[in-house]
């Protein structure tokens, strides 16, 4: 192979491999954030701490996947890279999901115990909008399992 085939193919190889590492998610020190992207957490979160960010590709566009937590709850703000907010997750005590939840998870996964639950926020026209619920359970078996609970309490997807 002549030396400007090799280069092609060297350049052609890391621009997929950095696809893929984006696509999975590259952890990054928090004082690694962009400005726009750190100014939009401390404006929607003030005062909370972050625990973990990761970089991922999503539809072609850069998102900050930035966790953390404030007076004790868990937070999580997905953000494009000029501070743009797509979604929120906060952690809510179970009694916040939709009535019938708690039950239709207990019938599908008997013996189940609600470990966490988290309200999903979507950005709409500057707006938060409440998206859906996703729900941690321990089942019977002692695994974890997470769930997507639709508004009107049934289960959307089990993972």
């Amino acid at each position: 192979m002549n030396s400007r085939l090799q280069t092609v193919v060297l350049i052609a190889s890391l621009a997929l491999g950095w696809t893929f590492v984006l696509a999975q998610g590259e952890k990054l020190d928090p004082s690694k954030l962009p400005p726009k992207v750190a100014d939009a957490v401390k404006a929607r979160f003030p005062g909370a701490t972050i625990t973990q960010v990761t970089k991922e590709l999503e539809n072609g566009e850069v998102v900050y996947d930035v966790e953390l937590t404030r007076a004790g709850k868990k937070h999580e703000m997905d953000c494009k890279e000029d501070g743009t907010l797509i979604d929120l997750q906060n952690e809510v005590p179970a009694s916040a999901l939709p009535a019938g939840a708690a039950e239709a998870i207990k019938k599908k996964h008997p013996g189940s115990t609600i470990k966490e639950v988290g309200e999903i926020l979507v950005a709409k026209d500057g707006k938060e909008i409440k998206d859906h619920f996703e729900v941690i359970i321990e089942t019977a078996e002692k695994k974890e399992v997470e769930l997507t609970i639709k508004l009107d309490g049934t289960i959307e997807e089990a993972q």
